[in-house]
């Protein structure tokens, strides 16, 4: 196991190294995600496993865990939304290759020469796992009755005015 990942690295000799990477990432150091949360203090622990399964399928399995820091759209108020991600992606080199993947595996292209970026990978897993619409965990959803004077809703039914022509005939 190694604590340091590479910037880049050559996904073909880590399968058949069988490598593990396993450490923590500052979310400082992700600026994609950055944009996104409230903060960007904090870390990410990350276990990244290469290697081949039962059905020589190359693949790198992720786990990853993290408190993103995100405002909450309620209240307003800053929350941490705990994440804990596992994701298996079968390694292929072709578009076509996808089919042939087992369930459960998430295709990940891999360019001609071979390389990714290990940070990338964990920093699209976390970008995925950001909600639409962050809420803090027991807020409550505002509920408010507004009533409507009967000048406004007279104004507002734009068929009042063949309401009337129907009382006429």
């Amino acid at each position: 196991m190694s604590a340091d990942l590479p910037e880049t690295v050559d996904v073909w000799r880590l399968v058949v190294a069988r490598r593990v990477f396993e450490g923590r990432l500052p979310l400082s150091a992700m600026p994609r995600l950055g944009e996104v949360l409230q903060a960007t203090q904090g870390d990410a622990d990350y276990v990244m496993e290469f290697g081949r399964d039962a059905f020589q399928v190359p693949f790198v399995a992720l786990r990853v865990e993290a408190g993103l820091p995100l405002q909450c759209q309620r209240t307003l108020q800053a929350f941490n939304e705990p994440v804990q991600l596992e994701q298996r992606f079968g390694l292929i080199r072709d578009e076509a290759d996808e089919a042939a993947l087992p369930p459960g595996y998430e295709a990940l292209l891999v360019p001609e020469d071979g390389t990714l970026r290990p940070a990338d990978l964990v920093e699209d897993e976390l970008l995925l796992a950001v909600p639409l619409v962050p809420v803090a965990p027991g807020s409550e959803a505002v509920e408010r009755d507004w009533p409507v004077s009967a000048d406004e809703e007279a104004r507002a039914n734009p068929f009042a005015a063949l309401q009337a022509l129907k009382k006429n005939t």
